[in-house]
């Protein structure tokens, strides 16, 4: 298995080379966009760091050569335009030698505009991050306020991120096996040789189930998170413990932590019913036919199928925990959207501190997708297109 992920990644770095290495009819065209950038980069105030300050004569040249590619783009599109059908067969560019001399001179055009990107965005960064770290006060620029907010508001931010990755993990977790058992009772039907006993505990079983996932994906997350929190504290109140007691007991970690693991648990158990479904029905029918129960073909052939089935669409909810639980911050909860609102409010800079934040979830969704990406890889599973009805298995993505 860990093979053939491998060999899928050397596939798709030969397939890039090989494109690279070819002659391309309009090489011109797209590497005229990349050399643009590099212009407007070239055209910006250098940073302090800049590793090209002293080269100034060298920067002139690269600008100039970025120009002369910008005008070679032009005269193409010229030929393109007036020749039109006849542009294979007559266009001096589609000539084998011209065409090979414009994918060297694509190289050379991608490499002096990363050399300005690295210049201008990497030592630009740098410049920034140096100046923040130093400073006494927020500067006024908006990169350097936002790493001086960052720099100085980092156990802020740290803490807020370590209560976000685990509420989002522990979760997802714990949501997923009470999806499992949920998802056991939401597809319980009536079989012939079943008693009364156990017809009553299917049909309220699964009635459970469906007025569960219906009143769960029917009201916000937010709105979830406040009746838990405060109904909770309201029923310690009418005991005798103190309101410090009660804090110490019903934290707002544990009760964002419910809040996201009873919100998860309905997603996850359509998102598992959708997968248990989509198991061939001629394979619960072989099981019976072979003398198991409706409990053993479930158990034993059903439910791994189905379980895998459903990988990717229990994985997004990972990824979506990690954004809905900012909602928690209504209830107190400390997670990294708190900690931004704490931040912007010591420095009087919302707006920045929303930046930074955004900036850090956007880190670790990606890092989560990535993540999951390969553990998909790794089972061997793909993609499967859910529904998002009420009767039928719901797409966490549309949340």
């Amino acid at each position: 298995m860990t093979s053939n992920i491998m060999g899928a990644g050397s596939g798709r770095v030969a397939r890039i080379i090989s494109f690279a290495r070819a002659d391309h009819r309009y090489v011109l065209l797209g590497t005229s966009v990349i050399a643009a950038l590099g212009m407007e980069l070239s055209s910006r105030p250098r940073p302090a760091l800049s590793f090209m300050a002293h080269a100034y004569a060298l920067e002139v040249v690269m600008y100039y050569l970025l120009a002369a590619w910008l005008v070679l783009a032009v005269i193409g599109l010229a030929f393109k335009v007036v020749l039109r059908g006849n542009y294979a067969r007559t266009s001096p560019f589609t000539r084998p030698v011209v065409a090979r001399a414009l994918r060297y001179g694509s190289y050379a055009v991608a490499a002096m505009t990363s050399v300005l990107v690295v210049d201008r965005v990497g030592c630009g960064l740098a410049s920034a991050w140096a100046v923040a770290t130093t400073a006494t006060t927020r500067p006024p620029a908006m990169l350097e306020s936002m790493l001086y907010m960052l720099y100085n508001g980092r156990s802020i931010f740290a803490a807020g991120l370590k209560t976000t990755v685990a509420l989002a993990v522990l979760g997802t977790v714990i949501a997923f096996f009470l999806a499992l058992l949920l998802v056991f009772l939401r597809i319980q039907v009536v079989d012939r040789s079943d008693n009364d006993f156990v017809r009553f505990w299917k049909v309220a079983g699964s009635g459970f189930a469906r007025a569960y996932s219906a009143v769960v994906r029917g009201t916000p997350m937010m709105v979830q998170a406040m009746i838990i929190f405060f109904g909770v504290f309201s029923l310690f109140k009418m005991t005798d413990l103190t309101t410090t007691q009660i804090n110490a007991i019903w934290s707002t970690f544990t009760a964002g932590l419910v809040t996201i693991v009873l919100n998860s648990t309905a997603y996850m158990m359509e998102v598992l019913r959708g997968g248990i479904e989509s198991v061939d029905a001629g394979q619960t029918e072989a099981a019976r036919s072979l003398g198991l129960s409706q409990w053993e073909a479930m158990r034993k052939v059903v439910f791994p199928q189905g379980v895998k089935l459903a990988i990717p669409g229990l994985s997004n909810e990972l990824v979506i925990n990690i954004k809905d639980s900012s909602v928690l911050s209504v209830i107190g909860t400390f997670d990294l959207m708190f900690s931004a609102t704490t931040v912007g409010g010591i420095y009087y800079a919302k707006f920045e501190a929303a930046l930074v934040t955004s900036a850090m979830y956007l880190l670790l969704t990606m890092s989560a997708t990535w993540l999951l990406g390969r553990l998909a890889s790794r089972l061997d599973v793909k993609s499967v297109k859910l529904g998002s009805t009420s009767d039928q298995p719901v797409n966490v993505e549309e949340r």
